[in-house]
C-alpha cells in the first residue's frame, strides 16, 4: 500500500511539473554577418496554445513591450497547436540588437482603439511567456550597408550613398578592374535627430530608431560607358564586397531606364504599418533585365512614394536593404512624394488644397528622403520647422537622347513660384538636336480615370499652370505616380486626345510598383449609382496589376512597355517617334487592326501572354491597345471582380488575421483588393 502510494506520487509530481513547466524560447544563430542573414526562433512548453499567441521581435532589446517593430503569429509554425514550433526570419541590420518575446493574446482582451494602419487590432502585451537571448551584428553592426547609387551634374560622375553604424570616416575606392581599385574618395557622413521629426509617429518613442548614418561622396573622372568596380569602407572599420556599375557616357544615343511610383517595401513580419509583399517581384523583374542588359547602362525611376516608412524608422532600414541589388548596380532616382514629405506644417498648403496636404508623411516632414538620397541639382525648400530643408525636389539630367525633368508636386508648382521657373527654364533650354524627347515625371498625376477624386483640385492646378509648359515646349511624356494603376493616355492636351506627342504629351500613371490601395475608376456619369467602369476615350490602356515600365530611346524613337509581375511580361507597349507620331498610342490607329499582336520586348527576351491563359488576372487585356474597346465586358469583368474582392477583404480579415495568415499569401497572380481611403 506505502509502496503504490509512493508510485502515485512520482508520477504526480512529474505530471505536475509537466504542467507547471515555462515556456522557453531559443534563438540560432546569435550573431548575424549582415542584412538580410537568417536567424531562426524556437519555443517549447506553450502551455493551451491558441490562434492568438504571438512572437514579438525587438531592436533595441530593451525596447518596451508595446514598442515592437514587428510581429508573427506562432501559427505559422505548423506545430504551434502542440506547444513547439520554430519560425525563421531575415534580419535587417539595424545598428542595435535584437531579441525576440512571446505573449499570450486572448480574445477579451482585443483592443478596437489599438489598431494597425488597416484599422486591425495590435496584439495585447499583458501575458509575456517568454524572453530569447539577444541576437546580434557583432562587428557587422558598423558595416557599410544601403548603397544606392545616382547620377551627378557631370557625366563623368557618379554619386554613392551608405549607411554605416557610426560617424568614422569611410572611403570609396574604385576603378575599372577588379582587382586593382586604385582610385579613392572620402565619404562624408550625417544624421538625423528624433527632435528633427515634425510630427508622431517618426518623433515618438514607438516610431523612432537610431537611422545610423548616412554617407555620400562622388566618384570623379570615370570614363564613359565602361564598369567600374567599387568597395566601401575604411582599413579600421573592414571592407564591404565589391560592386560595380556601368559609368555614363555623354556621347550616347541610347537610354534605357525602369520606371514605376508607390513601391514601398516588404517586411518578414506584420507591424504598424501595411508594407508591401508585391514589391519584392517588381525588384526581382528589375533585377532580371538589369543583369540581361550586361554592359548597357540603364537607371531606375521611383515617382514618389518610396518606403511608405510612415515615420516608423526602420521601415526605411528594410526599404534600401531591399533595393540594394538593384540600386548598387545602376543609378536610382526619385521623385517626393505625399507620404515622404506631407505634414500638418507644411508651408505650402494654399487654400484650395488644404484637406488634401495631410500627414501622408508620418510626421517625417521629408528629412529621411532627403538626407538618405542625393540627386542631381541643388533643389531646397524650408520644411517649416526647426528640420533640415527639403531637398531632391526638382532638378534634370539628361541620358541619352531623353531629357528628364522630375518634378515635385508636393510643394509650390504654380506659376510665379520658384519651382515653376525652374521647370519654365529647364523645358526652354533643351537642347532638341542632343535629347529630341522630353520626360516629365512626378507623383501625382495630371491625368487619371480613377475615382480619385480628392486630388481633383490639384489636377485642375496642374492643367491651369503646368500643362501650357509642357504643351508649348513639347514634352513627349509625362510619368505619374500616385494612382496605384498602370494607365496610358493618348496623345492629350486641355483633356482632348491629339494625333501627334507634339503637343499634346502622352500622359503614363505608374504607381503599380507595390502598394495594393486602388481607388476605383471613375463611374459613367449617365449612371453615376451603378458599378460600371467603362474604360473613356482617351485612356488606350489601363490595368489594377502590379509591374514596371521599361523605357528604351534612341535618336528616332522612345518606347515605353509594361511589365506586369505576375509573368514578369510585356502587357502594354507605346512608341513615341521623334517625328512626333505616336503608334499605338490612339484608338483610331489601334481600329484599324482586328488582331492583337503581342508587342514585342525590348532588349530583354520576353514575350506576351494572354491574360486568359490564367483567369485570376484582372487586366485590360493586350488587345484593347488595338481593337475597339467594349464597354459591356469592360463593366462585367470589374463587376465580378469587385464583388469577390469585397467578399475576400471580408472573409480575408476574419479568417487570415485571427489564423496568422500573411496577407498576399494566396496566389500572387490574383487582383489585390481594392481600398479607397488613402493613395
Amino acid at each position: 500500500m506505502i509502496l503504490n502510494f509512493s508510485i502515485f506520487t512520482l508520477f504526480l509530481s512529474i505530471f505536475t511539473s509537466s504542467a507547471n513547466a515555462e515556456a522557453t524560447l531559443s534563438v540560432s544563430p546569435n550573431t548575424l554577418k549582415r542584412s538580410g542573414d537568417n536567424v531562426t526562433i524556437q519555443w517549447s512548453d506553450v502551455d493551451s496554445p491558441s490562434d492568438l499567441d504571438w512572437l514579438g521581435i525587438y531592436s533595441p532589446r530593451d525596447s518596451p513591450h508595446d514598442h515592437f517593430i514587428g510581429y508573427k503569429f506562432l501559427n505559422a509554425s505548423p506545430t504551434s497547436k502542440s506547444g513547439y514550433g520554430s519560425i525563421t526570419l531575415p534580419l535587417t541590420n539595424l545598428r542595435s540588437d535584437y531579441t525576440f518575446r512571446i505573449f499570450r493574446w486572448t480574445q477579451s482582451e482585443i483592443d478596437t482603439k489599438h489598431l494597425d494602419h488597416d484599422q486591425n487590432p495590435l496584439p495585447g502585451t499583458k501575458h509575456l511567456l517568454a524572453e530569447s537571448e539577444k541576437v546580434t551584428f557583432g562587428s557587422a553592426v558598423d558595416k557599410a550597408e544601403q548603397i544606392h547609387l545616382a547620377f551627378e551634374n557631370k557625366p563623368n560622375r557618379m554619386q554613392v550613398t551608405f549607411v554605416a553604424g557610426d560617424g568614422d570616416e569611410r572611403f570609396v575606392r574604385y576603378g575599372e578592374t577588379k582587382d586593382l581599385l586604385g582610385n579613392s574618395a572620402a565619404a562624408r557622413g550625417i544624421r538625423y535627430d528624433r527632435e528633427q521629426m515634425c510630427n508622431a509617429p517618426a518623433n515618438s518613442s514607438i516610431g523612432w530608431r537610431d537611422p545610423g548614418w548616412i554617407f555620400h561622396t562622388v566618384l570623379k573622372n570615370l570614363n564613359p560607358a565602361v564598369r567600374n568596380y567599387y568597395q566601401i569602407g575604411s582599413e579600421a572599420k573592414g571592407w564591404s564586397e565589391i560592386y560595380s556599375f556601368i559609368s555614363r557616357d555623354m556621347y550616347a544615343q541610347e537610354t534605357r531606364a525602369f520606371i514605376f511610383g508607390d513601391m514601398g517595401c516588404a517586411t518578414p513580419y506584420k507591424t504598424f504599418i501595411r508594407t508591401q509583399q508585391e514589391s519584392k517581384s517588381t525588384v526581382k523583374w528589375i533585377l532580371r533585365d538589369i543583369e540581361a542588359l550586361g554592359d548597357k547602362p540603364s537607371f531606375i525611376s521611383h515617382i514618389g512614394d518610396i518606403s511608405y516608412a510612415r515615420g516608423y524608422s526602420w521601415v526605411w532600414d528594410e526599404f534600401f536593404a531591399q533595393i540594394e541589388p538593384i540600386a548598387s548596380k545602376v543609378p536610382y532616382h526619385v521623385c517626393i512624394g505625399n507620404h515622404e514629405y506631407d505634414f500638418p506644417a507644411q508651408p505650402w498648403k494654399p487654400d484650395w488644397a488644404a484637406s488634401i496636404y495631410g500627414n501622408d508623411g508620418g510626421g517625417e516632414c521629408g528629412v529621411p528622403y532627403s538626407l538618405k538620397f542625393n540627386m542631381p541639382g541643388n533643389s531646397t525648400e524650408l520644411t517649416g520647422t526647426n528640420a533640415p530643408v527639403t531637398r531632391n525636389l526638382y532638378y534634370s539630367y539628361d541620358a541619352g537622347s531623353v531629357h528628364f525633368l522630375s518634378i515635385s508636386t508636393e510643394t509650390n508648382f504654380l506659376e510665379g513660384g520658384t519651382q515653376y521657373e525652374y521647370i519654365k527654364r529647364d523645358l526652354e533650354s533643351v537642347n532638341r538636336d542632343k535629347t529630341p524627347f522630353v520626360v516629365v515625371q512626378g507623383h501625382r498625376p495630371m491625368y487619371t480615370t480613377s475615382n480619385e477624386v480628392r486630388d481633383t483640385t490639384i489636377r485642375q492646378k496642374m492643367l491651369e499652370h503646368l500643362e501650357p509648359l509642357f504643351v508649348k515646349n513639347e514634352v513627349t511624356l509625362a510619368i505619374w505616380g500616385h494612382v496605384h494603376r498602370y494607365e496610358r493616355f493618348c496623345p492629350i492636351s486641355n483633356n482632348t486626345c491629339g494625333k501627334l506627342w507634339k503637343g499634346s504629351p502622352v500622359h503614363l500613371v505608374v504607381g503599380m510598383g507595390g502598394q495594393d490601395w486602388q481607388s476605383v475608376w471613375a463611374v459613367r456619369p449617365n449612371h453615376p449609382d451603378l458599378p460600371i467602369f467603362p474604360q473613356p476615350e482617351e485612356s488606350m490602356y489601363r490595368t489594377g496589376e502590379f509591374g514596371y515600365t521599361r523605357l528604351v530611346a534612341n535618336k528616332d524613337k522612345l518606347t515605353v512597355s509594361f511589365v506586369g509581375n505576375h509573368d514578369g511580361e510585356v502587357h502594354d507597349t507605346v512608341e513615341m517617334l521623334a517625328t512626333g507620331e505616336v503608334i499605338s498610342g490612339s484608338k483610331d490607329d489601334a481600329k484599324s487592326s482586328n488582331t492583337a499582336a503581342a508587342p514585342a520586348p525590348v532588349e530583354v527576351t520576353s514575350g506576351s501572354k494572354d491574360d486568359t491563359e490564367n483567369p485570376n488576372v484582372q487586366t485590360v487585356p493586350a488587345s484593347a491597345t488595338f481593337v475597339g474597346k467594349s464597354e459591356a465586358n469592360d463593366g462585367s469583368w470589374f463587376i465580378k471582380g469587385a464583388g469577390l474582392m469585397v467578399m475576400g477583404v471580408v472573409l480575408g480579415f476574419i479568417a487570415g488575421y485571427f489564423t496568422g495568415v500573411k496577407k498576399g499569401s494566396s496566389a500572387r497572380n490574383r487582383w489585390i483588393p481594392v481600398k479607397s481611403e488613402e493613395i
